[in-house]
């Protein structure tokens, strides 16, 4: 049971990737630069890490690749609530495919603050005002009960300060780009949930 728990992990979090790449590729066509990670500020690649650990740390406990077997071993037995963290992958996944869909030309992967688009806030943006970030470290709880190891675990622990400081920086530009919009928003839509 677990190896399915694992591949089907694996596969949603390819799906994670994929989706946010043909958005940038279905933008790129309309002459829309997606991908501006690090241009303001080069602390975003803090979030870079944790991710990468825990990308591979489920590859390695899925497919037998070269780690440090104390790191993936599972901190328990059962796989009962792995299939808790399956829908909670699901869910996440589904969540990031209708904010992708929610933000239209506004989609960006890191600030932009030289071609920045409208401000959101429908659909998945009327519920929290950062439902991708919120959709993530869903995911990644869904890959720990899934995966249950330390480096998942510390991941977690790591990843979640980096996404609240990087909230922060976004909600920071944003109140000084759109202005009275945006602070009549933030009273109205929780940050998180």
């Amino acid at each position: 049971m677990a190896d399915i728990q694992n591949v089907l992990s694996v596969c949603l979090f390819a799906l994670f990737v994929v989706m946010v790449l043909i958005r940038a590729m279905i933008m790129h066509k309309r002459d829309i630069r997606v991908i501006v990670f690090g241009q303001t500020d080069k602390s975003d690649f803090l979030l870079v890490p944790p991710v990468l650990a825990i990308a591979y740390s489920v590859l390695a406990s899925t497919f037998g690749f070269p780690f440090w077997n104390v790191l993936i071993q599972p901190f328990w037995r059962s796989t009962a609530p792995g299939w808790v963290g399956l829908v909670l992958c699901i869910l996440s996944a589904v969540g990031v495919a209708l904010t992708l869909a929610n933000f239209g030309n506004s989609f960006r992967v890191g600030i932009d603050e030289n071609t920045p688009d409208k401000l959101v806030t429908r659909g998945m943006f009327a519920v929290s005002r950062n439902p991708i970030y919120i959709s993530f470290l869903v995911f990644l709880t869904g890959l720990f009960l899934i995966h249950r190891n330390v480096v998942v675990a510390l991941g977690i622990m790591l990843f979640a300060p980096a996404m609240h400081r990087q909230i922060l920086r976004e909600e920071k530009f944003l109140a000084i780009h759109y202005g009275a919009a945006y602070d009549t928003y933030s009273k109205n839509v929780r940050r998180y949930l």
